[in-house]
């Protein structure tokens, strides 16, 4: 199992190598494994294409930073790990986004990142004994913005720095679940 898990970090560190210098598009997987000094056989044997690859080595590189930090009093602390990590591979996740587009590149995460923010919903709002539908419905809501601002921090059309966004989106789901309180409570 250690051995597969190296090949794969083998064939993820050839694949952000590569496209540095072109796009996912122009990458073959005959270059990639020359470049990671392995067969083709063995790039199948992992993965079904180069998107699969990409797309794993998005999940071990960021997903697993949100996932470590799942409670709702530490997902921030993930979240900016999340910032740390794509300001540190800028280059490379400004060309995924550019090869895949911006719908593709959304729903490689979408899943997990709505599992994360699913459990992080499902804690601050317990108290509040709301459905699974409206759980649901603020998971798929977070999910979508969370997505469209690191993707509009990313392309730099965003001056708040990692922290302020953060911070920034705490307040906002602070302000409805004090809200959906006030709501429920008959409040104003």
């Amino acid at each position: 199992m250690k051995h597969s898990d190296e090949t794969k970090r083998i064939l993820s560190v050839s694949l952000k190598e590569l496209m540095k210098n072109k796009p996912l598009d122009k990458i073959s997987i005959r270059e990639l494994t020359e470049n990671a000094n392995v067969n083709r056989q063995t790039f199948y044997y992992h993965f079904e294409d180069i998107y699969d690859l990409l797309k794993w080595t998005f999940q071990q590189e960021t997903i697993q930073l949100l996932d470590v930090h799942e409670d709702a009093l530490v997902w921030k602390e993930g979240l900016l790990e999340l910032f740390k990590y794509l300001e540190a591979n800028k280059e490379f996740c400004l060309s995924a986004l550019q090869s895949l587009g911006r719908g593709h590149l959304k729903r490689f995460f979408y899943s997990d990142i709505s599992a994360i923010f699913g459990r992080v919903i499902k804690s601050l709002c317990e108290e509040l004994n709301a459905s699974e539908e409206h759980n649901a419905f603020l998971t798929h809501f977070y999910t979508l913005s969370l997505a469209g601002l690191v993707e509009s921090w990313l392309l730099g059309e965003m001056d708040q720095t990692p922290e302020e966004i953060i911070e920034m989106i705490d307040t906002i789901i602070q302000d409805q679940i004090r809200g959906a309180e006030h709501r429920l409570k008959g409040i104003g």
